[in-house]
């Protein structure tokens, strides 16, 4: 890979690669087990460095600011790239937004330019455009041909002759404006530097290493902070390939694995979890002497690697597991959100390593991540390198809030000193999370601390980390409040918490299904037992990353369930 530490900036050291590789593959689109484009470094470039130079004839000046709104593919990267060559900033926005939520954010980050996906374009225009925000140029890409784009430019003609001009940047400057999760009210735009970006490479790669011939598997949006480092710069700099997938359907995303021998891959909790019932459900189906056969070899897999990871003899153990996933496959990596254990463990257990993450947009991307040695299912793992981690006042069981201090840690909020001087503190970035450091160093997350009751025998109990116990649940999905939470006017001593249950469509609450939370509510310790439940017809919000919006969650049963309505006690 390259020496990262030799760069001032994002844009100087993409151009190296592209120069470094150029023969080698570094994008593949899967459109529905066809490819739709493949890509060379040298390619890319001949792609990139028209429209770099399209760009700076409109006008784009060193610092400009330009938005992307688009899905994964390679049209994204290659509009990426043409703006950090032409020393542009990148605003990277959710394409799951509404346009209503998009004209926002394209008007707090007074983004000049917007390059958007025909349909999102479509969208927004309905509702009135960018006629209120700061942009002047905007690129659409994959429009129909007779489509009237409405003061609009087509991505694909945008382009102009002759070499664009190269605009070396700092390390301190500004790269991207990255909105972080929750979008209603209040924008936080998170300012991050070429710096930040840079380090945070150094650290993941350190770990997880990248070279040609790796394939990365690109699901998360790549406007996400994990799948911009890991699904863009990460595999770039080390001259690998990214695959995108023009669809997340479950059957061409198992398919894709296999198809293009995927080395890497980066996942929420719910997509895993799909992953462990989609393994589950195919061994169940076996015969029973199969079945047998299968038991003992993942029982003297899960022996042989107890202490460390041994791929090639997982591979040679159970051969038919890692075809299904091209036989290359050397890790899942895991974030947005705390995974279950069992889940982990389970996979772990196959020979397929799904390591835990845990990191902020405000911190880059990732904080800590489990290294495998020895694989723990119970943590998100140590520290990455150049990150220092600490607990800021601890209780009597050691949990308090996570900060955080490294050179990956955002400048600023933008236009917002008052909420920069409340999350970062003499360089400390206060995650607004609660966990504690064990004695190996690895962290053990216990919910967010707004989300938390103090018992009245002075006990803090953590909803997140209650949740673990109802783990595998059959329902669609679930979610535990405190309840002063859900509504603060009940006013103290009244500390409890409820579970709010979505059930599969057609699925009933049978005496059965309550049977089972009922029983594992009994197995928690009193102090942190549920006190009654709520059914909830509506699909939970959820990020773009498929984490739970628990503020907007909150508020939704807030508005519509007043009190204690609704709530059935246990």
């Amino acid at each position: 890979m390259l020496d990262l530490s030799q760069y001032q900036s994002l844009g100087a050291a993409l151009r190296d690669a592209l120069e470094r590789w150029p023969d080698e593959v570094c994008l593949i689109e899967d459109d529905r087990g066809r490819e739709k484009a493949r890509l060379t470094y040298q390619q890319f470039k001949e792609a990139a460095l028209p429209l770099a130079k399209a760009l700076q004839d409109a006008g784009l000046q060193p610092g400009s600011r330009v938005a992307i709104v688009m899905t994964n593919q390679s049209k994204w990267l290659i509009s990426a790239y043409a703006v950090f060559c032409a020393g542009g900033v990148l605003v990277p926005l959710d394409f799951k937004l509404t346009p209503a939520e998009q004209q926002q954010l394209l008007k707090h980050s007074q983004a000049t330019f917007l390059i958007i996906e025909g349909f999102l374009w479509r969208n927004l225009a309905g509702a009135g455009g960018v006629k209120d925000t700061h942009v002047r140029t905007v690129l659409v890409t994959e429009a129909p041909p007779n489509t009237e784009l409405a003061g609009a430019q087509r991505w694909e003609e945008f382009r102009a002759s002759g070499e664009p001009t190269f605009v070396e940047r700092r390390r301190d400057d500004w790269a991207s404006i990255v909105y972080s999760s929750g979008t209603g009210g209040r924008p936080k735009g998170c300012v991050m530097t070429h710096r930040n970006y840079l380090q945070q490479c150094i650290a993941l790669t350190a770990l997880y290493p990248f070279w040609p011939g790796v394939r990365y598997l690109s699901i998360l949006p790549t406007n996400h902070a994990i799948d911009f480092m890991v699904g863009f710069i990460g595999p770039f700099v080390c001259g690998a390939a990214v695959v995108h997938l023009r669809t997340l359907r479950p059957e061409f995303v198992r398919e894709a694995f296999a198809r293009q021998k995927i080395t890497y891959v980066s996942l929420v909790p719910l997509v895993l979890k799909n992953i462990e019932r989609g393994l589950r459900e195919r061994f169940a189906g076996l015969p029973l002497h199969k079945r047998l056969a299968l038991s003992v070899l993942i029982a003297l897999n899960r022996q042989l690697t107890r202490r460390r990871q041994n791929l090639g003899l997982s591979r040679r153990l159970l051969p038919d597991v890692h075809r299904a996933f091209g036989g290359e496959l050397r890790a899942i990596i895991v974030g947005g959100a705390f995974s279950e254990p069992a889940t982990l463990q389970f996979l772990y257990d196959l020979g397929i390593p799904a390591v835990n993450g845990y990191g902020l947009t405000e911190a880059g991307t990732a904080i800590t991540v489990n290294d495998l040695r020895p694989f723990r299912a119970d943590t998100v793992g140590k520290p990455l390198p150049g990150m220092e981690v600490k607990i800021i006042q601890p209780d009597g069981d050691g949990i308090g809030e996570v900060a955080v201090r490294s050179e990956t840690v955002m400048s600023h909020y933008l236009d917002d000193p008052e909420l920069t001087a409340q999350t970062i503190t003499d360089g400390w970035l206060l995650t607004g999370d609660l966990g504690r450091l064990d004695t190996a160093g690895h962290l053990q997350l216990f919910g967010r601390k707004k989300n938390m009751i103090v018992t009245a025998g002075g006990k803090n109990v953590y909803p997140e980390d209650v949740e673990n116990n109802f783990e595998g649940l059959p329902v669609k999905e679930f979610c535990v409040f405190a309840a002063g939470y859900l509504w603060p006017e009940r006013g103290p001593g009244r500390e409890e918490l409820l579970i709010v249950l979505h059930l599969e469509p057609g699925q009933s609450f049978t005496s059965s299904l309550r049977q089972e939370v009922v029983a594992r509510n009994r197995r928690l310790l009193d102090y942190k037992r549920l006190s009654g439940y709520v059914l909830w017809e509506e699909d939970f919000p959820r990020t773009a990353s498929l984490k739970i919006k628990r503020d907007l969650l909150a508020e939704q049963i807030r508005r519509k369930l007043v009190r204690d309505q609704g709530v059935v006690p246990l």
